[in-house]
């Protein structure tokens, strides 16, 4: 099951010690830990009205629901998953693709 991140704690921690991986207009930042996946999502006014954010944030939060619903899952931890201006254009395959192979990157296993 993924959880929201949102203690101030949990986000210095992620800044701190978070490996930083980037692909296509999405960028995330993960921590390993115990137990959960947690997730925050930062998505900048220039991305869009907020329309337009809202909707990337949904099309992300399914994503990731389907890779951590395949056979190998996403390894537990900390992701906070950062949007660039250019995803306000990215269909939901494009975004698929980047994200997957972000959190491939971060584990091979996936």
């Amino acid at each position: 099951m993924i959880r929201s991140l949102s203690r101030r704690d949990d986000f210095h921690a992620l800044r701190h010690d978070g490996r930083w991986v980037r692909r296509g207009p999405l960028g995330i930042v993960f921590r390993p830990s115990e137990g959960v996946v947690r997730v925050a999502y930062a998505i900048p006014r220039p991305v869009g009205p907020a329309v337009v954010r809202n909707r990337i944030r949904r099309r992300l939060r399914s994503i990731l629901m389907e890779i951590e619903r395949s056979p190998t899952s996403m390894p537990t931890g900390d992701y906070l998953v950062r949007v660039r201006p250019e995803a306000s254009g990215a269909t939901y395959d494009e975004l698929r693709r980047c994200l997957t192979s972000a959190v491939k990157t971060i584990s091979p296993s996936v």
